[in-house]
């Protein structure tokens, strides 16, 4: 047999651009408060704290006693963000899919888009919120589960709902509020090892058909997440009621333009502008795990 038949074998080239595993769509948003469009450098969150107990009324005639009602404000800046991709004008006769016109570029553009949505959502449960009086708001020891030398349980999702419904952060307490917590596949993985879990559990879940949470369990929906904080070997997921985190948009804009000062090269833009801020404390709970 020749030895320059192989010389003559042809390759298949790929006909289609496939993009590489990644999150590409928001799935956070969907899970807080939606603001809509932002006009400004910022928004603000208004609060009145209502809570007390009503006054008995035991003087006839009486003077008009009045009780005191806190007010606080919440301000949460906008933030711009910028992308582009260039393809050089002398690839395009080289390639046999165009990625621009193709619109490949924009639908990586929109994925880096819609993952920086959700991290500015997990970043607002987990850091400072900023006041209007200059002073910022952590969130407090009381609303965070210590890792405690495990993985992520049923114990921990348990002791995060109790802490809502003792904050009256729920269906009962706040009339139509949701619950939502961000699981990773390391939760996935340490929950399908949980001795603690029941029949009931699996059912609810389909653990055993489908290897997932995602669906609703101990009064949370479960939202696949993975881009957690990771310090010291230690994770740190979030649950929050939906009222509790604000979202907003400033701007959107997405272009496809010639570049003359780059030899004629197509540019893929994407400029957008928005922010997400914490309502309130009580509606977020932070959990840590190894």
């Amino acid at each position: 047999m020749s030895d320059s038949i192989p010389q003559s074998f042809v390759q298949q080239f790929d006909t289609s651009l496939r993009l590489l595993a990644a999150q590409m769509d928001s799935r956070l948003k969907p899970c807080v408060t939606d603001r809509g469009m932002i006009t400004g450098e910022s928004f603000t969150i208004a609060n009145i704290d209502p809570s007390g107990d009503l006054p008995a009324d035991n003087v006839r005639h009486g003077d008009t006693e009045f009780s005191d009602i806190a007010h606080t404000t919440r301000v949460v800046p906008m933030k711009d963000f910028f992308d582009a991709l260039p393809l050089d004008r002398s690839d395009i006769p080289k390639m046999l899919v165009n990625p621009v016109t193709g619109g490949h570029y924009m639908q990586t553009l929109v994925g880096k888009r819609n993952r920086k949505v959700d991290n500015l959502i997990y970043r607002a449960c987990r850091d400072a919120q900023l006041l209007k009086d200059g002073t910022s708001q952590a969130l407090p020891s009381g609303q965070k589960i210590a890792a405690g030398g495990t993985g992520f349980t049923k114990a921990k999702a348990i002791q995060a709902r109790k802490l809502f419904r003792a904050n009256e952060k729920d269906q009962h307490g706040m009339p139509g509020e949701k619950l939502f917590i961000a699981y990773t596949a390391d939760m996935v993985e340490d929950i399908m090892s949980d001795t603690t879990l029941t029949s009931a559990d699996y059912l609810a879940n389909k653990f055993l058909q489908q290897g997932d949470v995602s669906g609703d369990w101990l009064g949370f929906t479960w939202i696949p997440f993975e881009s957690i904080d990771v310090s010291g070997g230690t994770y740190y997921t979030v649950a929050w009621a939906k009222s509790a985190i604000h979202y907003g948009e400033g701007s959107f804009e997405g272009r496809v333009d010639r570049r003359p000062d780059k030899k004629n090269l197509w540019q893929t833009a994407m400029n957008c502008s928005m922010a997400a801020g914490r309502q309130d404390e009580k509606g977020v709970v932070e959990i840590a795990y190894v």
